[in-house]
């Protein structure tokens, strides 16, 4: 099954079960626009290469679309459309006034040299222009694509515009009108939903043990902000592999250990780089054998289709908590469900990343910039409220909490049709 199939999917049973109005999910079944560009592109050797790049914008109900793009020689327009969808659903999950879109370019931009990248960037820009802007189409840096791309877009944009329009993408360094606070936004918007969930159980950090896969950017930042409220980290991974520890791991001599060995497959044969501690021990697992480590809490922050019907019946986790998107097949959501395994979803867990672009786009309106620690505060009341609804209505409808999350969406978006007469 496809990711847009298995968003389809979702839809439909969130649909189901709070009797929603035919016709809406039929809106949303289908992106409004999509977009397919071929973007040449002069090499360094003096050749001309034509990549193919793509942006859907699902729906804009709620106000412009909003999503990232990456560059990944694996992106395809199904893909796409069903990232898409997950923007519309996920910035509708925490209340913010946007819509949601996808962008992508089939490259390995590891083959790319930075002149390259910027050629391509802006081409991209170049091509899509007519069809983005502050209030239309807001970008922001996904897959393999980061602040500086994200200063040559606005860059770009601006210069088609023949003005400052910097609020056209999101995810911008400081100095080109980014927010404080975007790095760590979508590992803290996660963590804080999960504050909540272990307080209403009653679950101590001291006695929780945590299990992550995928040690990137929202892996090793998550890492670091349990660890500080006492969680144990028992056990990571990356691409190239993990490791699993009878002890706590310092998530910080981790990631020095990972930046200098390349991989965290590598740190656990001195454990001293860990946390120095007699007797503990450190085993190399695969990512599959990670998965299926005994822990209380799985945290899953690499890629989509990990958790599927093949090893959903295998996960000893008590509650796992989804900072990638789509890591848990449909399928598995069934399985676990029944095994009475939590899974706070994608579209809540990991909204704090767009929840944060969205301050940015408003400190760019203003030209008013904030601190980090307002930055945060805001967050955390956004992040809480929509683990409140979400909660509140997975009460309501006795349903698990993805379910309850595309419900409180699917409200929030069919109201907004409504008022706006879009049917």
């Amino acid at each position: 099954m496809s990711l847009f199939e298995n968003t389809l999917k979702q839809i439909e049973k969130a649909a189901k079960i709070m009797s929603l109005e035919p016709e809406i999910k039929s809106i949303l079944e289908v992106p409004q626009r999509e977009i397919e560009v071929s973007l040449p592109v002069r090499m360094d050797d003096g050749s001309l290469k034509i990549f193919k790049g793509f942006r859907v914008q699902h729906n804009n109900a709620c106000g412009p679309y909003k999503g990232g793009f990456r560059y990944h020689q694996q992106v395809d327009k199904e893909e796409v459309k069903a990232l898409s969808a997950w923007m519309t659903i996920k910035c509708s999950v925490v209340g913010i006034p946007l819509g949601g879109a996808k962008g992508g370019v089939i490259v390995d931009p590891k083959l790319l040299s930075e002149g390259e990248l910027e050629k391509l960037t802006r081409k991209y820009v170049q091509l899509t222009a007519a069809n983005i802007g502050p209030a239309i189409d807001v970008p922001a840096p996904d897959v393999n694509t980061n602040p500086k791309m994200m200063d040559w877009f606005a860059d770009e944009y601006s210069k088609i515009q023949g003005k400052d329009m910097k609020g056209v993408v999101t995810g911008k360094t400081l100095a080109a009108g980014g927010s404080k606070g975007r790095g760590e936004a979508t590992a803290q918007g996660g963590c804080y939903v999960l504050h909540e969930y272990a307080t209403s159980i009653g679950m101590e950090p001291s006695k929780t043990r945590v299990v992550i896969q995928g040690f990137g950017n929202a892996g090793a930042i998550a890492a670091k902000l349990l660890a500080a409220d006492g969680y144990e980290i028992v056990g990571t991974s990356d691409s190239k592999g993990g490791i699993v520890c009878t002890h706590g791991i310092d998530p910080a001599g981790l990631l020095a250990c990972k930046v200098e060995k390349g991989s965290v497959v590598d740190c656990g044969v001195h454990v001293s780089e860990l946390k120095g501690m007699d007797g503990s021990t450190c085993k190399k697992v695969t990512n599959e054998e990670l998965l299926e480590t005994e822990c209380d809490i799985l945290v899953l922050a690499a890629l989509e289709n990990q958790v599927t019907a093949e090893n959903a019946d295998k996960i000893k986790a008590k509650m796992i908590l989804e900072l990638a998107n789509g890591p848990v097949t449909p399928e598995a959501d069934e399985i676990l469900a029944k095994k009475g395994v939590v899974v706070v979803p994608d579209i809540l867990a990991n909204a704090g990343g767009v929840t944060v672009s969205y301050f940015e786009m408003l400190q760019n309106a203003d030209n008013k910039y904030w601190e980090e620690d307002d930055v945060k505060a805001k967050l955390k009341d956004i992040m809480v409220k929509a683990w409140q609804e979400v909660k509140a209505n997975a009460d309501k409808y006795k349903c698990i909490l993805r379910e309850a999350a595309f419900i409180t969406a699917l409200a929030r978006i069919a109201a907004k049709i409504k008022e706006k007469k879009l049917i």
